[in-house]
């Protein structure tokens, strides 16, 4: 995987796969990738538009399916690294801002905050308790680098999973530049370069877009806070969200596009 740049090109595209949020719901995302594995064809691509992490309670385990989804097709198809791409969420982002909980200037309050978004149950899937992490954030910067080690250690003995989180890309486009991929939302009067956490934080106003951005004719993102059509949102002409509230429904959307943004299918986990 390449660290060079926050973005990617998707050069060379058949076909480009996009998932929406999974949040750690290992059987929806098995369905998803047996599908994939039995219908992804040569020179096509894969994003994971975010949240593959948190809320549910198996976030290391869909992790490791992921990687394991990523091994296989890239061994069968000699795949390069950038023909399958991760993007940050704000499950992701949560998560690598506690690997580095001691710099945090008030770590008790940012422990409470991510934990009231689901980031509780990634810690507790790579085996720490709530209760421990809320002791350790109000114990000293000593005591919150020795945790933060422990944690890194855990990631490491997972094959993949540090390199994961050190990977992460802030938004994929089509080498047509027709076709935009990001986790949450893109304030379309700004550039790339300048939209910071929007990507992920989202944009209030994503939904309501009725104009091309910059080249961009779609913009496809993984996930919506709000309880919004995905069939009306999926046939707008510029946007194309692959999510569907309520959480507690555990379904996951998938796309399959053109490099040019025609949306060739959208299917969920059955």
């Amino acid at each position: 995987m390449n660290n060079i740049s926050n973005f990617v090109k998707l050069t060379k595209s058949n076909k480009i796969w996009a998932i929406g949020s999974i949040h750690s719901n290992i059987k929806s995302f098995t369905q998803i990738k047996k599908f994939i594995l039995n219908n992804f064809e040569e020179n096509d691509k894969l994003i994971f538009l975010g949240n593959i992490i948190g809320l549910g309670e198996s976030s290391k385990e869909t992790l490791n399916s992921v990687i394991d989804l990523r091994f296989n097709l890239m061994s069968k198809f000699k795949l390069k690294s950038e023909s399958i791409v991760f993007l940050r969420g704000a499950q992701e982002e949560m998560f690598s801002k506690l690997l580095q909980l001691q710099l945090a200037p008030n770590p008790t309050e940012i422990v409470e905050w991510m934990f009231d978004h689901g980031v509780n149950e990634t810690i507790k899937s790579y085996g720490f308790s709530e209760y421990e992490v809320k002791n350790i954030s109000s114990s000293g910067t000593i005591n919150i680098s020795k945790w933060t080690t422990n944690l890194n250690k855990a990631l490491q003995k997972n094959l993949g999973h540090t390199e994961y989180f050190l990977n992460l890309k802030h938004a994929a486009y089509s080498k047509s530049e027709k076709i935009l991929f990001v986790n949450r939302g893109v304030d379309i009067t700004r550039p790339l370069s300048a939209q910071n956490d929007c990507f992920w934080w989202g944009f209030q106003n994503f939904s309501k877009i009725q104009q091309p951005y910059k080249t961009f004719l779609r913009i496809v993102r993984g996930y919506e806070s709000e309880h919004v059509n995905c069939l009306k949102i999926s046939k707008n002409n510029f946007v194309c969200t692959l999510f569907k509230q309520p959480l507690s429904n555990k379904s996951i959307l998938c796309g399959i596009f053109t490099e040019n943004g025609e949306i060739l299918d959208i299917f969920e986990n059955k």
